[in-house]
């Protein structure tokens, strides 16, 4: 059996641990655009702001990781095309394969701006590559003024990132809170107002009609000057390879339960797939890591002959802004529970006696509980919820409960 993995990130790593618990010798070849091997990517900002180091964002060691597993890693190259069981690669290489996971990742949308082009200093923020480019435009003299175009997840975190290391950040977006799709208008406020009180400025229910190299005219006729412009509005998943192979596409590429593609043989994982979001009953892209890393690992189970579905995935969200941290997963249709005891913002939803969402900010201690009960779409009636609702805790769990979740020990 040869297994062929077509990206490096999280997804990959899942899929290559997912093939080795069931088959440890049938060769895997794996092909990465990216130069380096699996890092986590949501460490790019602490990189910019010197809390961190390239080492210690890579997940694994490459001779730790993949000469452990066996794994031929051909990193900088792509796949140009897929022809039956046969992937062609930008040297020309042919790599013939019997089982494929497509974990291909996603890219930044560039948004069709008149004279976007025309701005040379001009970066993403998604790849080790973009902190890197993003590092040399600022140069070293903190005298730069930084334009960001999106106030979501990459957005928000680029600004944690260069804040230390520009003159002046600005954030504009179309949208009249910031995180528009992860928190509602009050919880958004309360991290805009840290983040302004950090010097972060926020523009929004703004957009940009047209750039000059040096400048942005905004849809209320003011214009706003810059010397480093960041794009992200968002990301688009990479599916020209599974469409080219006849995979069915909806946004994602689509999979089943076992992470297989509409194409025998062919599987797909993390940001490039849909999941089913079990908080909401719906198929969507879920780019986050627990997601890709599960999905990946069912991935390589199912690739190598045994048989594993995954049937837990949840949108779920960790992250921190200049110091102030944020947990949120699920959805937030339903009966809501709203506490804004020490300082802090806790929001939980339940819908059919089981808790569907929350939004942590503040205090996120012990968050996974309530993720867990998310996703084993664990009945409230069978725990003291009252007593999880004011403070996630194990002994709101039966006696065997609490045994599933400590191993044993009761």
């Amino acid at each position: 059996m040869n297994y062929l993995i077509i990206g490096s990130g999280t997804a990959a790593v899942g899929c290559i641990e997912g093939i080795r618990s069931v088959d440890q010798s049938s060769p895997i070849t794996l092909v990465s655009a990216e130069p380096y091997p699996p890092y986590g990517r949501p460490l790019i900002s602490y990189l910019l702001q010197g809390k961190t180091t390239e080492e210690n964002m890579l997940l694994y060691r490459p001779a730790d990781f993949y000469e452990k597993n066996g794994v031929n890693a051909l990193p900088g190259r792509t796949v140009t095309k897929l022809d039956g069981k046969t992937a062609a690669l930008d040297n020309g290489t042919s790599l013939p394969f019997d089982r494929l996971c497509l974990a291909a990742g996603s890219r930044p949308f560039i948004p069709p701006i008149e004279g976007l082009d025309s701005v040379e200093n001009q970066a993403s923020f998604m790849t080790l590559d973009d902190a890197k480019r993003l590092r040399a435009l600022l140069g070293d003299g903190k005298d730069k003024r930084v334009l960001i175009v999106g106030a979501g997840l990459i957005g928000l975190k680029c600004a944690e990132g260069v804040l230390g290391l520009a003159a002046s950040v600005t954030v504009i977006d179309l949208a009249p809170r910031i995180l528009p799709n992860v928190l509602s208008e009050e919880p958004a406020g309360i991290i805009q107002a840290h983040m302004e009180s950090k010097g972060v400025r926020f523009l929004l229910n703004q957009s940009v009609t047209r750039f000059t190299p040096d400048c942005a005219a905004l849809q209320n006729g003011e214009t706003l000057p810059f010397d480093v412009l960041v794009i992200a509005v968002g990301v688009r998943p990479n599916t020209s390879l599974a469409e080219a192979a006849g995979c069915a596409v909806n946004r994602g590429v689509l999979t089943d339960s076992r992470s297989e593609t509409s194409v025998p043989g062919i599987y797909a994982a993390g940001d490039c797939a849909v999941s089913h979001d079990i908080s909401c009953d719906a198929d969507r892209v879920l780019a986050i890591l627990p997601n890709a890393y599960l999905q990946g690992e069912t991935a390589g189970i199912n690739m190598a002959g045994a048989s594993r579905a995954f049937e837990k995935a949840v949108p779920m969200n960790a992250s921190g802004f200049l110091g102030l941290h944020m947990v949120t997963a699920g959805s937030y249709d339903g009966e809501q529970y709203l506490s804004r005891a020490n300082g802090g913002y806790k929001l939980l939803v339940t819908r059919d006696g089981r808790l569907v969402g929350f939004i942590l900010i503040g205090d996120v201690e012990r968050a996974g509980i309530y993720t867990s009960l998310i996703r084993e779409r664990t009945p409230l009636s069978s725990i003291d919820f009252d007593l999880i609702r004011e403070k996630p805790q194990l002994m709101a769990f039966s006696s065997t409960e609490r045994a599933k979740k400590l191993g044993g020990v009761k």
